[in-house]
């Protein structure tokens, strides 16, 4: 009896000990990576771990050496913990290959990703040093544009007689339709293209409490009467859980300056001018803004597309994947607005290579990022929300997202934001 307790004690021992020495190995492993989650000091506990789970190892091999002969627990016990074990094991040496493998996609993803979504940024931070951090950010990056719009590329009366099959749809539309919605999927999320084809007909929406609270984008779509919408331009969020109350850069609406601020080295200004031309342009004050014409206006970046270039894009653009919104114009005048969901865990979405590239394959010469995650939304009114979602049970709204917004609760819902782009009649 006495030498059967001493095998289970072995058996027991030697179940301990992998779980234990796998465990510390892989925090010992994230410490020499960064010392945001396994601080110096705790890595030394982290050692004394590793060393402990050591002597446990060899314990239990030295009693299950000297009692070999003794059978202890069922077979079938030993087998499920045996293989329980192997798959613990198995799965820390792969999240240690995922993170520090060769193969970098899985940490371009995630530090990108963490690092735009401002208030998560400890994901990345907890397995990066600011070194590795700023080595994937240099190399995940949208190039910066040298050219501001060149509005004679917009021809109102142009026919595209080159169109393929993604163009074919936003054009084959009924004469009076203001707008028409494309539905699609990107990375597995799904995605909602709207071709406005009076592009005198939007405008800029603001929030009615600018510099003490953002407004929901159905609210501010319901007070212009619109019968589209999505979100507008970044605001400020400093401490990243403001109310969206102001509007990042320069934000203008129907000719009047509303606010007047920088936007970032990699943006500027979009909005339409007087003639509802889409305007992309750089290092631009309210004031130069509305000497060039702009009517409405908001700021934000990346420009992905100006004067039917593309943007140069390497890696993923270093905004990682994420909810997005989107806006572009084609050569015929024909606004493009895009929104794309990201997934329930917010670790999927689009990347600006990916918004880019449905801009260009929609025929856009000219498209820029809008603000996204929690942000992005597209907003119809209740009666036509209801074609695409059966999100909308609220009976006391009018107006209704048809994506599906997911805030950082993980609640699948949208937050307040200061300027939204509608479409009114």
């Amino acid at each position: 009896m006495k030498n059967i307790n001493k095998k289970k004690l072995g058996m027991i021992l030697l179940w301990i000990s992998i779980i234990l020495l796998f465990s510390m190995m892989v925090l010992l492993v994230i410490s020499l990576f960064s010392t945001k989650l396994i601080t110096k000091t705790l890595r030394y506990c982290v050692i004394v771990g590793m060393i402990l789970a050591i002597i446990i190892l060899a314990e239990a091999i030295m009693l299950l050496a000297k009692n070999k002969h003794i059978v202890n627990f069922k077979r079938w016990i030993r087998i499920l913990v045996s293989i329980l074990s192997g798959i613990y094991a198995t799965g820390c040496c792969g999240f240690l290959f995922l993170l520090y493998g060769p193969n970098h996609g899985f940490r371009d993803w995630l530090i990108t990703t963490a690092m735009m979504t401002m208030n998560h940024q400890y994901y990345c931070k907890w397995f990066y040093n600011d070194e590795i951090i700023a080595y994937v950010l240099r190399n995940n990056f949208v190039g910066e544009f040298s050219e501001d719009t060149d509005t004679s590329l917009v021809d109102f009366n142009f026919e595209d007689k080159n169109a393929n099959e993604y163009v074919k749809e936003i054009l084959n539309h009924d004469k009076d339709d203001i707008y028409k919605i494309v539905q699609f999927k990107v990375n597995g999320c799904d995605a909602y293209m709207a071709a406005i084809y009076d592009p005198s007909k939007i405008h800029l929406a603001v929030t009615p409490w600018l510099g003490r609270s953002g407004a929901y984008a159905y609210d501010m779509a319901e007070d212009s009467h619109a019968v589209i919408a999505i979100n507008g331009g970044g605001f400020i969020d400093p401490g990243y859980n403001t109310k969206g109350e102001n509007p990042l850069g320069v934000t203008i609406q129907n000719g009047k300056i509303i606010t007047d601020g920088t936007s970032g080295s990699s943006g500027g200004v979009i909005g339409f001018d007087k003639n509802n031309i889409l305007i992309l342009s750089k290092n631009t004050g309210a004031k130069a803004a509305i000497d060039m014409g702009y009517r409405d206006a908001v700021s934000m970046m990346p420009f992905l597309i100006v004067n039917g270039k593309p943007a140069f894009i390497k890696g993923n653009g270093g905004w990682g994947y994420a909810a997005r919104t989107a806006i572009g114009q084609r050569a015929d005048g024909i606004v493009l607005f895009l929104v794309i969901d990201s997934n329930e865990f917010r670790s999927k979405g689009a990347s600006m290579l990916d918004l880019t590239e449905i801009m260009q394959r929609y025929g856009a010469i000219n498209a820029a990022n809008l603000d996204g995650g929690t942000s992005s939304v597209m907003v119809l009114p209740k009666n036509e929300a209801s074609k695409y979602t059966t999100m909308c049970e609220d009976e006391n709204l009018n107006y209704c997202w048809i994506n599906d917004p997911i805030d950082s609760a993980m609640r699948h819902r949208s937050r307040g934001i200061p300027t939204a782009w509608v479409v009114t009649e």
